[in-house]
């Protein structure tokens, strides 16, 4: 009877082990399962332009949203800021509304691929109280820029807004102070209509302006005409467009008034051919309806990656926003890129991942 017993103790303690076993096995199992999920999902940080930062972070928070496998964490701090890391290698990629020129690309060993993304208007966006509606000749935002103009009720304002009951108000330019492509963008396109400003400032992402007060980034610009009565400052269009601030009419190339919008950046974009390259400078655009300052955005990637799994992520983050990210642009004062330019772009991107291909939908 006791060896009965002690055989029955002993296929209980075994069923018990078996059942612990069983048990420790299937949770690392389940364990195992969920960390492979986990490193499924590919962490991205990249930093640069505020210029397209709205649209950045919406396509970034919309991807998160939805379980996308990639997930990325954008720093706005301006071309200038996200040159230098994207160079130092601090970024997993930056972003530029200046294309890199050739010395700072050969301080990346790991070499650039420049892809544009975006694109948009740089405005002058003015808070000028009771008026909604403002043209500038070339001349004239030039020399207001310059100091030289320096009160709204100035005759050569007056003149080209005829019935425009323009304020004895004084001028406030409002500039970036950061490295800024915003600043670039701008500077190139006045140093292409004007002799002078060529001369005496000239262009970069940084420049000694003549007059006026300095803010951070677009947010910083935006704020500071907002709440400057006689301000006039150089924007991205979006910024302006969620500000609710008035924008200026500006001359173009053709002598035509042109506000900023979505048709008439399109019809900039229209008269500019993008190079093998992706460097397109647009200082001063062609075409009658075209709106004398727009850019492309473009964001800096590496050529190679030593990680296979990052590698392929940069390549699901660059179709996304060449897909998805593109239909969401104009709501934000950004413009779709056509078929073409996506297509080329997406060419340009394959090349960081062999295991994976973009597709363009």
């Amino acid at each position: 009877m006791m060896n009965r017993v002690n055989f029955s103790q002993v296929i209980r303690s075994a069923s018990k082990f078996s059942v612990v076993a069983l048990t420790i096995g299937l949770a690392t199992t389940i364990a195992g399962v969920k960390y492979s999920l986990a490193q499924q999902k590919i962490n991205l940080v990249g930093a640069g332009a505020s210029f397209p930062a709205p649209l950045y972070q919406r396509w970034f928070s919309d991807m998160r949203n939805s379980g996308f496998e990639v997930q990325v964490d954008y720093q706005s701090v301006g071309s200038g800021a996200g040159i230098e890391r994207f160079t130092q290698g601090l970024v997993d990629f930056g972003a530029s509304d200046v294309a890199m020129k050739n010395a700072e690309i050969d301080k990346v060993g790991r070499g650039v691929l420049m892809l544009p993304m975006t694109a948009g208007s740089v405005v002058l966006a003015y808070n000028i109280p009771g008026i909604s509606e403002l043209k500038l000749s070339r001349e004239v935002y030039v020399d207001i820029l310059l100091g030289k103009i320096t009160n709204w009720n100035d005759k050569r304002i007056a003149d080209i807004n005829a019935g425009v009951n323009l304020p004895n108000l004084p001028v406030t330019v409002v500039y970036r102070s950061d490295g800024s492509g915003t600043t670039g963008v701008f500077t190139k396109h006045l140093s292409a209509i004007s002799a002078e400003w060529k001369k005496k400032v000239g262009e970069g992402k940084t420049v000694q302006w003549p007059v006026g007060i300095g803010g951070p980034k677009n947010d910083g610009v935006t704020a500071l005409i907002r709440k400057t009565k006689g301000a006039i400052g150089y924007i991205e269009f979006g910024f302006a467009k969620t500000a609710r601030l008035e924008t200026a009419a500006l001359e173009n190339k053709s002598g035509n008034y042109i506000k900023a919008s979505l048709e008439s950046a399109k019809s900039t974009l229209a008269a500019v051919k993008l190079p093998e390259n992706l460097r397109a400078f647009i200082s001063d655009p062609q075409g009658n309806n075209s709106y004398p300052i727009v850019t492309y955005s473009w964001l800096l990637i590496y050529s190679k990656y030593d990680d296979g799994a990052q590698a392929k992520g940069i390549e699901k983050m660059i179709e996304y926003g060449l897909n998805e990210g593109q239909k969401v642009s104009a709501d934000l004062g950004y413009i779709p890129l056509p078929e073409n330019v996506r297509k080329t772009v997406a060419k340009a991107a394959d090349k960081i991942s062999s295991s994976y291909q973009i597709s363009i939908k």
